[in-house]
Protein backbone atom coordinates (compact mmCIF):
# COMPACT_ATOMS: atom_id res chain seq x y z
CA UNK A 1 0.00 0.00 0.00
CA UNK A 2 1.20 3.48 -0.97
CA UNK A 3 0.84 6.46 1.02
CA UNK A 4 -0.47 9.74 -0.44
CA UNK A 5 0.11 12.96 0.44
CA UNK A 6 -2.07 15.86 -0.67
CA UNK A 7 -0.79 19.24 -2.51
CA UNK A 8 -2.51 21.78 -1.70
CA UNK A 9 -3.09 22.69 -5.82
CA UNK A 10 -5.04 19.25 -5.46
CA UNK A 11 -7.50 20.82 -3.35
CA UNK A 12 -11.01 20.63 -4.97
CA UNK A 13 -13.41 23.21 -2.60
CA UNK A 14 -17.10 22.98 -2.60
CA UNK A 15 -19.47 25.58 -0.76
CA UNK A 16 -22.37 24.55 1.31
CA UNK A 17 -25.21 26.62 2.68
CA UNK A 18 -26.52 25.91 6.29
CA UNK A 19 -29.88 26.69 7.43
CA UNK A 20 -29.20 27.97 11.27
CA UNK A 21 -33.06 28.60 11.96
CA UNK A 22 -34.04 26.86 15.46
CA UNK A 23 -30.36 24.97 15.78
CA UNK A 24 -28.53 24.64 18.85
CA UNK A 25 -25.46 26.94 18.72
CA UNK A 26 -22.74 24.00 20.06
CA UNK A 27 -23.72 21.46 17.82
CA UNK A 28 -24.19 23.42 14.54
CA UNK A 29 -20.29 24.96 15.35
CA UNK A 30 -18.87 21.79 15.08
CA UNK A 31 -20.35 21.10 11.97
CA UNK A 32 -19.37 24.05 10.10
CA UNK A 33 -15.80 24.11 11.81
CA UNK A 34 -15.49 20.18 10.17
CA UNK A 35 -16.68 21.65 7.15
CA UNK A 36 -14.41 24.55 6.95
CA UNK A 37 -11.43 22.22 8.18
CA UNK A 38 -12.15 19.75 5.38
CA UNK A 39 -12.79 16.79 7.41
CA UNK A 40 -15.63 15.16 5.65
CA UNK A 41 -12.86 14.76 3.35
CA UNK A 42 -11.09 11.00 2.38
CA UNK A 43 -7.64 12.48 1.76
CA UNK A 44 -8.16 14.90 5.04
CA UNK A 45 -4.83 15.78 6.68
CA UNK A 46 -4.17 18.15 9.39
CA UNK A 47 -1.53 19.92 7.94
CA UNK A 48 -2.98 21.41 4.39
CA UNK A 49 -6.14 23.74 4.06
CA UNK A 50 -8.07 21.34 2.15
CA UNK A 51 -11.38 22.77 3.72
CA UNK A 52 -14.77 23.68 2.31
CA UNK A 53 -16.26 27.37 1.96
CA UNK A 54 -19.60 27.69 4.48
CA UNK A 55 -22.77 30.17 3.89
CA UNK A 56 -25.00 30.21 7.02
CA UNK A 57 -28.25 31.75 6.84
CA UNK A 58 -30.99 33.05 9.62
CA UNK A 59 -28.39 33.20 12.11
CA UNK A 60 -30.64 35.69 14.01
CA UNK A 61 -32.88 32.21 14.89
CA UNK A 62 -30.56 30.11 16.22
CA UNK A 63 -31.21 28.52 19.82
CA UNK A 64 -29.22 28.40 22.88
CA UNK A 65 -30.50 26.12 25.89
CA UNK A 66 -29.73 26.72 29.57
CA UNK A 67 -29.03 30.06 31.00
CA UNK A 68 -25.99 30.60 28.80
CA UNK A 69 -27.87 33.75 27.32
CA UNK A 70 -27.50 35.67 30.91
CA UNK A 71 -24.01 33.77 32.21
CA UNK A 72 -21.89 33.35 29.04
CA UNK A 73 -19.49 36.76 28.46
CA UNK A 74 -17.69 38.00 26.05
CA UNK A 75 -14.35 39.92 26.28
CA UNK A 76 -12.17 42.40 24.21
CA UNK A 77 -9.20 44.30 25.82
CA UNK A 78 -8.37 47.47 24.12
CA UNK A 79 -4.62 46.69 25.60
CA UNK A 80 -5.51 50.27 27.67
CA UNK A 81 -5.40 50.60 31.25
CA UNK A 82 -9.17 49.23 32.49
CA UNK A 83 -9.67 48.53 28.92
CA UNK A 84 -11.07 45.57 29.67
CA UNK A 85 -15.08 45.44 28.04
CA UNK A 86 -17.40 42.69 28.98
CA UNK A 87 -20.52 41.47 27.10
CA UNK A 88 -23.15 39.10 27.74
CA UNK A 89 -24.26 36.88 24.78
CA UNK A 90 -27.67 38.15 25.14
CA UNK A 91 -26.95 42.16 24.58
CA UNK A 92 -24.27 40.41 21.88
CA UNK A 93 -26.89 38.89 20.57
CA UNK A 94 -29.27 41.82 20.09
CA UNK A 95 -26.74 43.80 18.54
CA UNK A 96 -24.70 41.68 16.40
CA UNK A 97 -26.75 38.53 16.26
CA UNK A 98 -24.23 37.19 13.64
CA UNK A 99 -21.03 37.38 15.50
CA UNK A 100 -21.92 34.88 18.14
CA UNK A 101 -22.11 31.73 15.97
CA UNK A 102 -18.65 33.05 14.51
CA UNK A 103 -16.88 33.10 18.04
CA UNK A 104 -18.17 29.76 18.33
CA UNK A 105 -16.84 28.51 15.03
CA UNK A 106 -13.51 30.42 15.86
CA UNK A 107 -12.74 28.72 19.12
CA UNK A 108 -12.81 25.31 17.29
CA UNK A 109 -10.45 25.84 14.25
CA UNK A 110 -6.80 25.56 14.98
CA UNK A 111 -5.37 28.96 16.57
CA UNK A 112 -2.57 29.12 13.49
CA UNK A 113 -1.95 30.46 10.32
CA UNK A 114 -4.41 27.52 8.59
CA UNK A 115 -7.07 28.71 11.19
CA UNK A 116 -7.32 32.34 9.83
CA UNK A 117 -7.73 30.46 6.28
CA UNK A 118 -10.25 28.86 7.51
CA UNK A 119 -12.21 31.48 9.46
CA UNK A 120 -12.22 33.66 5.95
CA UNK A 121 -14.21 30.73 4.18
CA UNK A 122 -17.09 31.52 6.66
CA UNK A 123 -19.49 33.27 5.45
CA UNK A 124 -22.79 34.42 8.06
CA UNK A 125 -26.03 36.46 7.74
CA UNK A 126 -29.00 37.57 9.77
CA UNK A 127 -31.74 37.02 7.36
CA UNK A 128 -31.91 34.31 4.33
CA UNK A 129 -30.88 36.27 1.54
CA UNK A 130 -26.82 35.81 0.43
CA UNK A 131 -24.58 37.08 -1.84
CA UNK A 132 -22.95 33.80 -2.61
CA UNK A 133 -25.00 32.48 -5.45
CA UNK A 134 -22.00 32.92 -7.53
CA UNK A 135 -20.26 29.78 -5.73
CA UNK A 136 -23.54 27.60 -6.19
CA UNK A 137 -23.51 26.36 -2.49
CA UNK A 138 -25.25 23.25 -2.25
CA UNK A 139 -27.84 22.87 0.52
CA UNK A 140 -27.29 20.33 3.41
CA UNK A 141 -29.30 18.90 6.55
CA UNK A 142 -27.10 18.60 9.64
CA UNK A 143 -29.14 17.20 12.40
Amino acid sequence: MKTTYVRQEDVKRAWHLVDAKDKVLGRLATRIASLLKGKQKVAYAPHVDMGDGVVVINSEKIRVTGKKPQQKMYKRFSGYPGGLKLESLESLFKRRPHEILRYAVKGMLPKNKLGRLMIKRLKIYAGDKHKHIAQKPKKIKLY
